[in-house]
């Protein structure tokens, strides 16, 4: 028994942990999301507006009801006590019948009263009876001889009962007070508070509204003024405002881009003349290694071998060097196209044929043979070479290009695909981004086989597409095999010849 629980202990010490990462996980999903700043604000208004309105309906409702309960109350005791002395000198006249009494009321117009006289009850109809009025009212008039009045319900409808005792014998008068007419008059003032407090509501959700958008119009324009900024527009600034904690917000976000602007310029400033710098010395170096190479055969074997990895070196070299400089063009805005019209099917041959791997398959559809485009060709041949060269390098050194429209494109025809598909280990979903940014090389380039390349390539591709006004991604092969494809899209025309 011992070492059985012995042996449970350490697996329930290692499930209770999983237990509590999992209902962290669901208490996580089931938390519901948090609300914007203009929402926040307008929920504050509407439900101030709301409680404000509810407390004044509330205080009005009361007010009301005890004006017009208390003067209800007021005229019919009144009238009852001057009934009551009616329905006495009668009495007194006419003991010991109490018909000559419910006689002279009737004809003054009272419909609902009862009379006990002497222990017997008389009632004006066979509703208003002794029986509808509380023994405690009755104990209270006719046994202690005191005036008193109470609220009750009959068939559903509110009732006053005015006890007043009789002196000329032992009895009550009781006369029953409608309250209809009070009712419906609280209903109405109940109905008109209710609409009275939907209006309020209204107008703060409204005036909350209002206020919503004047308070969140400077985080817009400050979120705006930031993607214009993410966008390389870094000469963006905000208007100072008049209002002193936003003339603060808008002071320290000018400076923050003002820093930003110096360091960007200061880092391209640099890349551009480390690269100029070092074109001279690479030129001679590139030329001497160009002299020994062409007497590579009067070299020793160990030095041919040398020779070889100095030439590979050199031209990686050259390479990073003339990357480097584009990319300090891209920084500096100093990048001019040279847009012609291009056939698309054409010129993608041709990039290929002038590219690191010539034999390189290349399909075009049908329809892809009739479509131009407007671009660089310089530049679209730098990015065609370079999605070869990654594919070369990273993706298994074989790779396909494909020239089609896009899915589902309709008519007319408003852009072309040109991907370049590799059968490397393709791109993790998590680093499909990180791919084209700027020295790309880590747990991307670790898995793709080579750390051949300074990571500027797909970098450079990028910049390319998207000054040609396209875009560039990655994304696994259609056909479902291992690799990457590499898809530029373009804007296009078809020409019907």
């Amino acid at each position: 028994m011992t070492d059985s629980a012995a042996e449970q202990t350490p697996t329930g010490s290692k499930a209770g942990p999983s237990r509590w990462l999992r209902l962290s996980e669901w208490w996580e999903g089931v938390q519901p999301r948090r609300l914007s700043l203009r929402v926040r604000i307008l929920l504050m208004f509407a439900l101030g507006a709301l409680f404000l309105s509810g407390f004044l309906a509330a205080a009005a409702y009361s007010f009301a009801r005890s004006s017009v309960v208390n003067q209800r109350d007021d005229a019919g005791i009144e009238q009852a006590y001057r009934n009551a002395q009616a329905a006495q000198n009668d009495l007194r006249l006419n003991d010991p019948s109490t018909q000559a009494a419910m006689d002279r009321l009737q004809s003054l117009g009272v419909a609902t009263f009862a009379i006990n006289y002497r222990g017997s009850w008389s009632a004006s109809s066979a509703k208003y009876t002794n029986d509808a009025i509380p023994l405690s009212l009755q104990q209270r008039v006719i046994t202690e001889s005191t005036p008193a009045r109470m609220i009750t319900r009959i068939d559903g409808h509110p009732v006053l009962v005015v006890g007043i005792p009789l002196t000329v014998a032992d009895g009550g008068y009781f006369e029953f007070v409608l309250l209809d007419d009070a009712s419906s008059t609280l209903n109405s003032v109940r109905l008109s508070l209710l609409f009275a407090g939907f209006i309020t509501t209204l107008a703060g959700a409204l005036l909350g509204t209002l206020v919503a958008n004047r308070a969140v119009r400077p985080l817009g324009d400050a979120a705006q003024a930031a993607k214009a900024i993410a966008g390389g527009r870094l000469d963006t600034r905000l208007e100072p405002s008049e209002d002193p904690d936003l003339r603060v917000l808008a002071n320290a976000f000018n400076d923050m881009v003002a820093a930003l602007e110096a360091r960007v310029e200061r880092d391209a400033r640099f890349a551009s003349d480390v690269s100029h710098e070092l074109r001279s010395p690479l030129m001679t170096l590139a030329a001497s290694v160009e002299v020994m190479n062409s007497r590579r055969d009067d070299l020793p074997e160990r030095a041919q071998s040398a020779l070889d990895l100095l030439v590979a070196d050199v031209t990686r070299f050259q390479g990073l060097v003339e990357d480097l400089l584009e990319i300090s063009r891209f920084d500096a805005g100093a990048i001019r196209l040279n847009i012609e019209e291009l056939r698309v099917a054409e010129f993608v041959r041709h990039a290929v044929d002038v590219s690191s791997m010539p034999t390189t398959r290349v399909i075009v559809s049908e329809r892809a043979e009739r479509v131009v485009i407007q671009g660089d060709r310089r530049r679209l041949a730098r990015v065609m070479a370079n999605l070869i060269d990654n594919a070369r390098v990273h993706g298994g050194g074989e790779a396909t290009v494909t020239v089609g429209e896009p899915d589902g494109e309709g008519e007319p025809l408003a852009h072309i695909w040109i991907a370049v598909e590799d059968r490397g280990l393709g791109v993790p979903l998590e680093e499909r981004a990180l791919v084209f940014e700027r020295f790309a090389r880590g747990a991307v380039a670790g898995r793709r086989s080579s750390s051949d390349g300074a990571g500027l390539g797909l970098s450079l591709v990028d910049e390319h597409a998207r000054i040609h006004g396209g875009r560039v991604w990655v994304e696994e092969r259609v056909d479902g095999e291992s690799g990457a494809r590499f898809v530029l899209e373009l804007a296009a025309d078809e020409v019907n010849e």
